[in-house]
């Protein structure tokens, strides 16, 4: 891949914007199973409500190197926009389902879109931190799993008893919003690099057998 501005962009608002998608698909797993109870209680849906996390974590898992592959092929800024905008609106469907097949669904769509952001984050460490640093950016991502693990289950638990458990999913909205617009506008553009040229030698056409002279 190459990166077609002159010069490393400024990390800090890069590495946010990737902060919060970490911190978006994070808490996604650990919100969502406070909320659970009420979510059967509210759809009638206790036989199946496994496969409210199933569904997602089955598609993220699936997604995750095929996201890795087109980010190479097509260019990773313009993937990680892709999949944070289809998280976001994976995000309202799921907030806005009437039923238990429509959350399921959409939180398979949503698990597609979490595959890209986590593989997609890593990989654009690499375009926007020097070699020396980026161990240490990406040690704060693993920072950002601890706070979502204690975070989510306490938000989870807020929305549900407070407010809706929709707002578990509906909270992704405007973080990620912050966080697309922060990544359009601080992420290195990158662009695939072209094939290399072949540098097998050519073959030259010889007769199978000597001709015969009479």
């Amino acid at each position: 891949m190459t990166i077609e501005v002159p010069l490393r962009p400024a990390v800090r608002p890069a590495m946010t914007a990737l902060v919060l998608a970490v911190l978006l698909a994070a808490l996604d797993q650990t919100i969502v199973a406070t909320a659970l109870p009420r979510i059967a209680r509210d759809l009638g849906g206790f036989r199946d409500i496994a496969w409210i996390t199933a569904s997602y974590l089955l598609a993220s898992t699936a997604a995750t190197p095929l996201w890795g592959k087109l980010g190479d092929l097509l260019g990773r800024k313009r993937l990680y926009l892709v999949a944070t905008t289809a998280f976001l609106l994976a995000s309202a469907l799921c907030g806005l389902a009437q039923d238990l097949p429509q959350l399921i669904a959409a939180r398979a769509l949503q698990g597609l879109a979490g595959g890209g952001l986590i593989v997609l984050t890593f990989a654009l460490v690499g375009d926007i931190a020097a070699p020396a640093d980026r161990g240490r950016y990406q040690g704060r991502f693993g920072s950002v799993y601890g706070v979502a693990s204690i975070a989510g289950p306490l938000l989870g638990g807020l929305f549900t008893d407070h407010l809706s458990w929709r707002w578990a999913f509906l909270i992704n909205v405007p973080v990620g919003l912050v966080a697309v617009v922060l990544a359009a506008r601080a992420l290195p553009t990158t662009v695939p690099d072209p094939p290399p040229a072949s540098t097998t030698p050519a073959r030259c056409c010889w007769p199978a057998r000597p001709p015969r002279w009479s």
